[in-house]
């Protein structure tokens, strides 16, 4: 069971809808589809993982759910398909090939993939696309377990304009916040901005952290007074508690992180931008991987100044 937390869902007309990949982020995310009425089809490489999601959800649900052996025939009569795996490589192997989602796809249905990859993959794939008559959106996602959980996912697309508006009231299921910045490649640039502007914040609390409990504060009451000034940030409000009570076993992954990090990092070398930080923190969750942290949530950086 995933622990959904169920939403006010928007009386939006009811699509059929397939769903590629059922971690931590997709099993909910397809979970929040099913609940808005949607009928939903989903594969998992695991099997057994899409035969125990339809069990959960077909009580509540008001569609059709349905699990598929192949990507393809979840994907067959689907308006829209929906992906969230892991990475490029992922990606590639459930889209593309004679049991990759495209073959199964009907001309004019759009894929939508919340998996955090290359902008260089989103354009790969919308051109695929686009010579098979599909659309494809790019649609990273931030707000992490929890945001899936609770259907408030921030969603960031790239990809043609009216694919997109056919989509964005399907996505709203799972989100808050859905954007449309620019043509393919856009959504998965913006996670990248956020990726560094992450790392940056937690790299600082860390420090701040650190710092504050070697000086003999309470930082329980530190934490709460600054919070309510300009050092504000979801990540003192969600992680500073748990990184001053040394908890981390919950949340975003540090492997993840760096898989993140290591696309930024790849270009930024294409672009020319500078990221010396970025680059810096890229190295510390390297060595939080070699302390046995690979699991852990990205909070855990404060572990190396301790």
């Amino acid at each position: 069971m995933n622990s959904l937390n169920p939403k006010t869902y928007d009386p939006a007309p009811a699509h059929e809808v397939a769903f590629l990949g059922l971690g931590v982020m997709g099993y909910p995310m397809a979970g929040h589809l099913a609940l808005a009425g949607h009928g939903v089809a989903v594969y998992n490489r695991t099997p057994a993982k899409s035969a125990a999601w339809q069990q959960e959800f077909a009580a509540q649900a008001k569609g059709r759910l349905r699990h598929a052996p192949t990507p393809r025939e979840a994907a067959a009569g689907a308006d829209i398909v929906f992906c969230c795996v892991g990475n490029d490589d992922d990606l590639r192997s459930v889209v593309l090939g004679e049991d990759g989602a495209f073959a199964g796809m009907a001309k004019g249905a759009v894929f939508v993939d919340h998996t955090t990859a290359s902008a260089d993959v989103a354009r790969e794939l919308s051109k695929a696309a686009l010579e098979r008559g599909l659309q494809f959106i790019d649609a990273p996602v931030s707000g992490g377990q929890a945001g899936a959980q609770n259907g408030a996912l921030t969603v960031m697309c790239g990809g043609d304009a009216a694919a997109f508006e056919r989509a964005k009231p399907v996505i709203t299921a799972f989100a808050r916040a859905v954007t449309r910045l620019g043509e393919s490649g856009a959504g998965q640039l913006a996670k990248m901005v956020n990726q560094i502007a992450i790392a940056g914040l937690v790299q600082g609390l860390s420090e701040a952290i650190a710092f504050g409990q070697r000086a003999g504060l309470e930082m329980h009451e530190v934490l709460a007074v600054i919070g309510k000034g300009a050092a504000q940030s979801w990540q003192m409000d969600n992680r500073g508690k748990t990184m001053i009570e040394g908890r981390f076993d919950f949340g975003f992954a540090v492997d993840w992180m760096r898989k993140d990090l290591g696309l930024v990092l790849d270009e930024a070398r294409r672009n020319g931008a500078q990221l010396p930080v970025t680059a810096l923190v890229d190295q510390f969750y390297a060595d939080v991987q070699q302390a046995g942290g690979r699991r852990w949530d990205t909070s855990s950086l404060i572990t190396r100044l301790k």
